[in-house]
């Protein structure tokens, strides 16, 4: 799971190693396996946000539970492993295995109180996970006292449980209807315990939950959920790169395979029915588990916990168009139609590229501290550092730190100026970072010689000291662009 700037990394950790401390060359060799670690995708939102029905969505198993209890006010990090196992990992270093429960689900009571828990570990054998690690955190934003509490130490406050956290890469903040000033003040506070790059759109993306609540009944959320999640994009422009709408529930249920052929057929037999008896089957839960119906009352509440009434009536609408349908294409249908591809795609095209950069950024700033405390080592430890940086591709990580503090807002620049920089550090299409999708390799070296002409002088004319220390970073990494492009047109 390393890129070219984490390999080159791990290679100077395999230089050095044998040349400092035994005890800074344990910390060496824990620095170099962490590289090797798959991206960590911590998942965090104030309670009942829908967070863990989320998580199993993009594990593709149901097992994480969605119900409160123990389990889901402690830090739970889902890894793949060669077999299903969970353990609870103590504030004292100590491990308690425990067996899934029979429904295939972490189970409910954890046998150890959650104040002693730093974390759970769950290893499962699920594809997904193979180059995925997903950490469910506690409701970052409580109505209870106690729950506050113990949210508060999620995110930094308890080192044991902060650990944990501070290993992610990247973060997804799962919002419901509307973004409140706890909800800012808790992505904050998570950012603080956990990114290597603070609060910053470079690192986080929001997910707006639960958009099949939004119209009620089986109303098409589509149409309320697209311009709100826009809206709160802008909200927080600051804080997340996106919004995401997600149908959580229905991820959930096709992706996890919980939707059976005895279910399409109950839902078949819905859709048979007068479409005027349907759309008041389908007004609330209370009518839908009350109203005369040629389903009983298992089958209903069925439906409803996988599919909830906008899904029942999406799938009954597939249906009645194809009664031929078969369970998979409803089951490929209803997935589309709960909006995780986009997320998926995010994760993917976004915080995957950037991980590298952020790991290699993480790995010599833990060097870079083992250095200051260990004063055998530290002249080989920084020689090191000194020599890998003069590597011009790690000027991405002075990058991604400029971007950071212009995204953050820390260091104000002229309009327009914060996106280019924040493009240039988080993508290495050069179409893409120059807003020119139909350029050509020779107008996209001018464009970018320009570029660099105009961030430099803007450094020496115009911007304040620390404008100008951003401007010489976006100055060089134009530089450096335009002489990529130029190679690859060779």
């Amino acid at each position: 799971m390393t890129g070219p700037l984490t390999s080159g990394i791990a290679t100077l950790c395999h230089e050095i190693v044998t040349r400092v401390s035994s005890d800074a060359g344990q910390q060496v060799r824990r620095i170099s396996n962490r590289l090797h670690d798959p991206l960590r995708v911590a998942i965090a939102g104030r309670l009942k946000a829908g967070k863990s029905t989320l998580v199993n969505a993009m594990i593709g198993r149901r097992v994480a539970p969605t119900a409160a209890g123990e389990c889901t006010r402690v830090v739970t990090r889902f890894r793949y492993g060669p077999a299903d196992r969970i353990d609870v990992v103590t504030r004292d270093g100590d491990r308690r295995s425990l067996p899934l429960d029979e429904d295939g689900m972490v189970p409910a009571r954890l046998g150890v109180p959650a104040a002693r828990i730093a974390y759970v570990d769950v290893a499962l054998t699920s594809d997904r996970l193979r180059d995925l690690t997903v950490v469910d955190t506690p409701g970052l934003a409580s109505t209870d006292t106690a729950g506050s509490a113990r949210a508060e130490q999620a995110v930094g406050i308890d080192d044991d449980s902060a650990g944990e956290i501070t290993a992610a890469e990247a973060v997804v903040y799962v919002f419901t209807q509307a973004v409140r000033a706890d909800d800012v003040r808790a992505l904050e506070a998570f950012h603080v315990a956990s990114a290597r790059l603070a609060t910053s759109p470079i690192n986080a993306i929001g997910v707006l939950g639960r958009i099949d609540t939004l119209t009620g009944g089986a109303g098409d959320p589509w149409p309320v959920a697209e311009p709100l999640a826009r809206q709160q994009a802008a909200l927080l422009a600051r804080t997340v790169g996106d919004v995401v709408p997600v149908a959580a529930l229905l991820a959930e249920t096709a992706e996890a395979g919980r939707l059976t052929g005895a279910d399409r057929d109950a839902l078949a037999t819905l859709a048979a029915m007068a479409p005027a008896d349907l759309q008041l089957l389908l007004l609330s839960a209370d009518l839908f588990r009350t109203r005369p119906a040629p389903l009983g009352a298992g089958q209903r509440e069925r439906l409803l916990t996988r599919l909830d009434l906008y899904g029942i009536g999406f799938a009954c609408a597939q249906l009645a168009a194809d009664p031929r349908l078969g369970t998979g294409e409803l089951v490929r249908r209803l997935s589309a139609a709960s909006g995780l591809a986009r997320l998926t795609a995010t994760v993917d095209q976004t915080f995957r590229w950037r991980s590298d950069a952020i790991k290699a950024g993480w790995a010599l700033t833990r060097l870079e501290r083992l250095a200051s405390l260990d004063q055998r080592s530290r002249s080989v430890v920084r020689d090191a550092i000194e020599g890998a940086l003069r590597d011009p591709a790690y000027h991405r990580l002075r990058l991604l730190d400029a971007a950071q503090r212009a995204a953050t807002g820390t260091v104000p620049l002229p309009a327009g100026w914060e996106q280019e920089l924040i493009r240039l550090a988080t993508s290495d299409d050069p179409r893409w970072i120059l807003s020119l999708p139909a350029a050509d390799p020779a107008a996209l070296a001018s464009a970018a010689v320009a570029a660099a002409g105009r961030w430099r002088a803007y450094a020496v004319d115009g911007a304040g000291p620390a404008q100008a220390r951003i401007a010489h970073v976006a100055h060089r990494g134009f530089h450096l662009l335009a002489q990529e492009v130029r190679r690859c047109r060779t």
